[in-house]
């Protein structure tokens, strides 16, 4: 192990120097295999990282994961970008974390486009009707997951129910949900008495860390200022500044950013339809990459018919910039104090407030895409500061339901793999509506 000053000018501890020809051969075979979101992900790099190439220990490893759960965004690409910074500094997180995302963003994007041109037609449509309903299973199969992990005690089920209500019945804002949660386990629920201290790796400056932050802010912000300088391209800095904001505040996974993010981009921005969303879900479920680059599908799809397609790839560019530049700020700010950081008993309580939230959020989540995609009619009342949905039980789609039954026992039952189970909901849903067809 080497001491070496960091471009932000700490001293830190790393590894020894690996090739950068190695690194993008190691990170570019990681890229394009990061199937099945972030467990599957982060348990393909503990296997090369770790066991195969052993650049990284055990303890390095988990204390990474630890410190990335802690932050806003996908902690699979930032537990990347860190294990990249450990052995080749910036160039290496940079690189690292872009083999990561690129492969599926490039994939996304082609899809995107297809989606728009052709996803109309009779079997584009018949084929998304499935996917949407195996979607809907895997998002429950995520809730059962992380539920079982984070509801340790009863404060812990307290607080996933609360949060649940709060965003379901009285439609507080997700950030606001995050915060309350994150004090109350820091100031409630985070041991006075446990040790604070690291294993000492690693240390940082606040001067460094400051530049750190002020390089990266800049890079962050220019383009949307630019954009909105300019002018005429208003859906671009609408996306700028909406998926900027999401990249502050969403702790605690993709299905937690799928929660603020569904419902903001339908009901309030108006950019998707509740059906295109889960379309787009499905999408990013079956490429490799973050799941959170469904918010470059809502990116292309929302500049599309802003301008068309020259427009809608911008506005997937400026979505994947917003979404994963702060990333690489998190990082090349917080790794040198990571062993430090891990080791705050009031942060392990703020976190673990916050993934409690998360599964009450995550089961709004699932209500609510399940509600829109099972019924073709689904009115809404208010009652005082209450809101509820109430479906219109003749509008049920049969074939959803029994698309996602089949889901479900292939999933949740018999364990089948995610791949194969949304192949056969999509052959389901491409024969019901050949069946369809010809009755019509």
């Amino acid at each position: 192990m080497t001491d070496v000053t960091d471009p932000a000018g700490d001293h830190v501890n790393r590894e020894p120097d690996v090739p950068l020809r190695r690194l993008f051969s190691v990170f570019w075979r990681i890229g394009i295999l990061s199937f099945g979101g972030p467990a599957a992900q982060i348990a393909l790099m503990h296997r090369v990282l770790v066991e195969e190439e052993r650049w990284l220990d055990e303890p390095r490893f988990l204390s990474a994961l630890s410190f990335c759960m802690l932050l806003p965004g996908p902690e699979a690409m930032q537990l990347a970008t860190y294990a990249g910074w450990q052995l080749r500094g910036v160039p290496g997180g940079l690189l690292a974390g872009l083999l990561f995302v690129v492969p599926g963003a490039l994939v996304v994007l082609g899809l995107a486009v297809l989606y728009m041109s052709v996803g109309h037609l009779p079997v584009m449509a018949a084929l998304f009707l499935g996917v949407k309903a195996a979607v809907l299973v895997i998002v429950v199969e995520a809730l059962l997951k992380v539920a079982r992990k984070a509801l340790h005690s009863p404060v812990h089920w307290f607080i996933a129910g609360l949060a649940f209500m709060a965003i379901f019945f009285l439609t507080v804002p997700f950030p606001g949900i995050i915060l309350v949660s994150g004090l109350v386990g820091y100031f409630l629920l985070g041991s006075q008495d446990a040790a604070q201290s690291g294993t000492g790796r690693g240390g940082g400056s606040v001067s460094g860390t400051a530049r750190t932050v002020a390089l990266w802010m800049v890079v962050w912000w220019t383009p949307v200022l630019l954009l909105a300088a300019i002018g005429g391209y208003d859906v671009l800095v609408q996306l700028g500044n909406f998926f900027s904001r999401l990249a502050v505040v969403t702790f605690g996974g993709a299905y937690a950013v799928l929660a603020y993010l569904a419902q903001d981009v339908v009901t309030h921005h108006g950019w998707l339809t509740a059906g295109e969303m889960m379309d787009g879900l499905g999408l990013a479920e079956t490429t490799p990459g973050p799941l959170i680059l469904v918010t470059e599908f809502v990116g292309y799809i929302a500049g599309y018919r802003a301008g068309g397609v020259g427009l809608g790839i911008a506005g997937a560019l400026v979505t994947l910039w917003v979404t994963f530049v702060p990333c690489f700020l998190w990082i090349f700010a917080g790794a040198p104090f990571i062993d430090r950081l891990t080791a705050q008993p009031r942060l392990k309580g703020a976190l673990e407030s916050i993934t409690a939230a998360v599964v009450g959020v995550i089961l709004n989540l699932s209500i609510w895409f399940g509600l829109h995609v099972l019924f073709t009619d689904l009115p809404s009342r208010q009652i005082g500061p209450v809101r509820l949905l109430i479906p219109d039980w003749y509008s049920l789609d049969w074939r959803v339901l029994a698309v996602g039954i089949v889901s479900a026992v292939m999933l949740l039952w018999r364990r089948q793999s995610l791949m194969r189970t949304l192949g056969v909901a999509a052959l389901l849903g491409i024969g019901f509506g050949a069946m369809e067809h010809l009755a019509g």
